[in-house]
């Protein structure tokens, strides 16, 4: 995730940190180089080009604006809506910790819960991710990891452990009833954030969006040397580089957003997320909290 303050008039042009220009550079240097090619094409044969209108494309350029609008808001809302679960993350582990240290007596005990709930918060960010998450997980619950990571769904199963240690705390009758039910509760709201989180990662937006938008995008800019050389003569790769800017600019950027969890320069910045969690745990527990990961060039991981 970029976090920077607001860029300079000259600055805007020069970010490339965070910017989809580099990703969609091909496409604007290519369709710049086609009109290109057909502008010369039409001054060497004289061709009369003045026959094709502008409008036309005009229509075309504002149906698929409203394409990449709906997708890009869909995107967006998928983007908000992962911040959201991991903000609700961060809220139901400060809960989480606060009870524990509160309901439950023996502090080996609190501490081992709120290891496994860390190591549940980079195992889930591990599999929405999908990376091997194992070594971020050992650092708090050592070779029980691994044991974790038989399992199909190890954060899950990190939920699962927390709800029967809670319960044997229950059954030795080191927390009453109601206690139990309220750490039940902060394991059943941190669960229900699980799926959430799983339901965005494994539902992408239909791919006839994607196909729409992206068939439209390259018919639009191949015609559109056709119908600007009559009216912006040489300047015609110009225009048509802005455009091709535009919308394949758009549909980069929704493209991105629509995978929150991702390691894109855009994506939610999981790792400084479960870093928070950290620092909030140990400091229920009394203990120093590890630093807050710092930004690289105002991107946070």
């Amino acid at each position: 995730m970029i976090v920077r303050p607001r860029p300079t008039f000259l600055q805007l042009f020069f970010i490339m940190r965070g910017s989809v220009v580099p990703r969609i550079l091909p496409q604007i240097l290519g369709f710049a180089l086609y009109s290109a090619i057909v502008l010369a094409a039409a001054r060497r044969f004289q061709l009369d080009f003045s026959v094709f209108n502008i409008t036309p494309f005009g229509l075309v350029g504002v149906t698929l604006s409203i394409y990449l609008s709906f997708r890009n808001n869909a995107a967006y809302d998928r983007w908000w809506e992962a911040r959201k679960l991991w903000g609700a993350l961060v809220f139901e582990m400060r809960n989480l910790a606060r009870a524990t240290t509160s309901l439950i007596p023996d502090q080996t005990e609190q501490r081992a819960l709120l290891m496994e709930a860390l190591a549940f918060c980079h195992f889930l960010r591990g599999q929405l991710r999908k990376i091997d998450s194992m070594k971020d997980a050992r650092a708090f619950i050592d070779a029980e990891a691994d044991k974790a990571a038989a399992f199909s769904n190890p954060a899950d199963e990190m939920v699962r452990r927390m709800g029967r240690r809670a319960n044997a705390q229950r059954l030795a009758g080191d927390v009453d009833t109601i206690g139990f039910r309220i750490l039940d509760e902060r394991l059943a709201s941190v669960a229900a954030i699980q799926a959430g989180c799983e339901r965005i990662a494994g539902t992408p937006l239909p791919f006839a969006y994607t196909l729409l938008v992206h068939r439209t995008a390259y018919i639009v800019c191949l015609l559109l040397p056709v119908g600007l050389i009559s009216t912006t003569g040489w300047a015609t790769p110009l225009f048509t580089a802005l455009i091709a800017y535009t919308f394949f600019g758009l549909d980069a950027l929704s493209e991105e957003l629509e995978d929150p969890f991702g390691t894109e320069a855009n994506d939610l910045a999981l790792d400084s997320l479960c870093r928070v969690c950290e620092i909030s745990v140990f400091e229920a527990l009394g203990e120093t909290p590890p630093k807050m990961i710092p930004a690289e060039k105002f991107y946070f991981s």
